[in-house]
């Protein structure tokens, strides 16, 4: 059992949109990613997503609003809302703690649909 340097797992890779797990808890992964610019339309239809903003704003559009989520905030998309994460050109780094099965880009199979997740 040793402590975490998420500032350090997020200098181990460079891709976007590729969510790296960094742990393991209760069923669940800790996964870390980096997004910027425009994801992709989905929804998750049996759990529940969440997104902690550890550096930028992220720009959470739901078909009715968008919810403006910046550095040191989290979001809590219920399951089965459509949404579509995005920045505003600025690389963002993330936080998800979600099931181990669950894919990033939910219900949607898409170019970038990672299913294979790697651990940093």
């Amino acid at each position: 059992m040793d402590s975490i340097n998420i500032r350090e797992k997020y200098g181990l890779f460079t891709e976007q949109w590729s969510p790296r797990i960094i742990g393991e808890l209760n069923g669940q992964y800790v996964k870390l990613a980096k997004v910027q610019d425009e994801f992709v339309w989905h929804s998750h239809d049996h759990e529940d997503e969440m997104f902690l903003v550890f550096k930028g704003t992220l720009f959470m559009h739901f078909r009715d609003k968008m919810v403006e989520v910046k550095e040191g905030e989290m979001i809590i998309v219920p399951k089965g809302v459509e949404h579509n994460p995005r920045t505003n050109g600025e690389e963002v780094w993330i936080m998800l703690i979600e099931p181990k099965a669950t894919l990033h880009t939910g219900n949607v199979d898409h170019e970038r649909t990672v299913k294979d997740l790697q651990w940093v």
